[in-house]
């Protein structure tokens, strides 16, 4: 059977790290991270992408990110999807695990794979700053980030944390948040890769059917 996967390049270390250690070759498509921002272009590519895959299953790693996937068409290969909201939520293990750590800390996550990314809040933050200058980049990063009161840092074991932490404490400081370390995982990856899907894991589309908006119906 001919697998193919597409990811976002958010989860590049930690779809790697998988592939490295099952021995799995399937091809690789990656998406740029910061098209997540943006659910109707991430939507058009994602269309594109499959449009011109030619294989029996297509994997891809990623979430429901907006339902931005709600409308694709697989082609003639089977499609299987993570039931999870986002990449925070795929790293944690489910949307309940995330959204308790999220009301413990009130918390912003993030990865070392973010923090690479194209459109990332830091990136915009400095990108504000330069353009509008200190003041403006902080009273929008206010009325954006000023519920929060958490940076939460995820660790799937893939590299340092400690030099991490010292590259993200001055966003932390920019913000005025904590920095917490919180423990995550590739197992829902690995077993996107390898089985077995149950329904409240994963959604699985049939050759030629289309994502509907009952599909990303959440099991949790």
């Amino acid at each position: 059977m001919e697998n193919t996967i597409v990811a976002c390049k958010t989860l590049e270390d930690e779809l790697n790290d998988v592939i490295v250690k099952t021995g799995i070759d399937y091809p690789v498509v990656w998406l740029e991270s910061g098209l997540h921002n943006t659910p109707k272009i991430l939507k058009t590519k994602l269309t594109e992408i499959l449009s011109g895959i030619e294989a029996d299953r297509v994997f891809l790693v990623m979430g429901f990110c907006g339902n931005s996937i709600e409308g694709l068409k697989a082609g003639a290969y089977e499609m299987i999807i993570p039931r999870v909201d986002d990449c925070i939520s795929l790293l944690i293990g489910s949307i309940k695990k995330r959204l308790e750590i999220s009301n413990e800390y009130a918390a912003y996550f993030l990865t070392e794979g973010w923090l690479r990314g194209e459109r990332n809040l830091w990136v915009e933050y400095e990108y504000t700053r330069s353009k509008y200058g200190e003041e403006m980049a902080q009273s929008i990063a206010e009325s954006l980030y000023g519920h929060y009161r958490t940076l939460v840092l995820l660790d799937c074991g893939l590299c340092d944390m400690g030099c991490l932490l010292e590259k993200t404490d001055i966003i932390a400081e920019t913000l005025k948040l904590k920095q917490q370390v919180v423990p995550a995982s590739t197992f829902y990856i690995r077993q996107l890769l390898e089985g077995p899907w149950p329904d409240e894991l994963f959604l699985k589309k049939s050759p030629g059917s289309e994502i509907t908006a009952e599909d990303l119906r959440m099991f949790w």
